[in-house]
């Protein structure tokens, strides 16, 4: 099950007002809880490996992607790593849902080609309704973009890559 369908069946059940869905398939075991406070909406998701012994803790749909995903793109990555091992790694910091503009009227912050000084804004990660700078560690050239712009991340995951020379 791939993140546009998990955050589909989320919606549905937000708009059912069913309290609680388990869902449990081949590989995976998904549970979506939504609790309603006033105006506030709670939507918690587990996904556990059918085959775990060890149930994982909940967490929000955008840290929650399919594990096969990541293992299907390690070799690829590997080969990619070994040409781009001059470049510095922007990682995210946090997990959430990554902005490239400051707002959907206003230019990206940064291109491929732009070049970059210590401490210049590169993207907004919001997390919990928090919008976060990223900044950039080094000054140099923005050499490739690793995401789209409002995409989730998750913590660690490579951002942007830069030339230091």
């Amino acid at each position: 099950m791939d993140l546009k369908e998990i955050q589909n069946l989320i919606k549905f059940v937000a708009k059912s007002g069913a309290s609680e869905v388990k869902l449990e398939m081949d590989d995976v075991k998904i549970t979506i809880r939504t609790a309603s406070d006033d105006s506030k909406e709670t939507t918690i998701v587990q996904q556990i490996p059918v085959g775990s012994a060890v149930a994982q803790p909940a967490v929000p749909v955008q840290a929650a992607p399919p594990a096969a995903a990541p293992a299907a793109a390690a070799p690829a990555s590997e080969s990619a790593s070994e040409d781009n091992s001059k470049y510095i790694t922007i990682k995210s910091p946090i997990i959430g849902t990554l902005y490239r503009k400051p707002s959907p009227d206003k230019p990206t912050f940064v291109e491929v080609g732009d070049s970059v000084k210590e401490g210049d804004v590169l993207c907004i990660i919001e997390a919990m309704k928090l919008f976060n700078e990223i900044e950039s560690e080094v000054s140099g050239t923005i050499v490739k973009v690793l995401v789209d712009d409002s995409s989730p991340v998750e913590f660690d995951q490579p951002l942007f890559l830069i030339d230091p020379s």
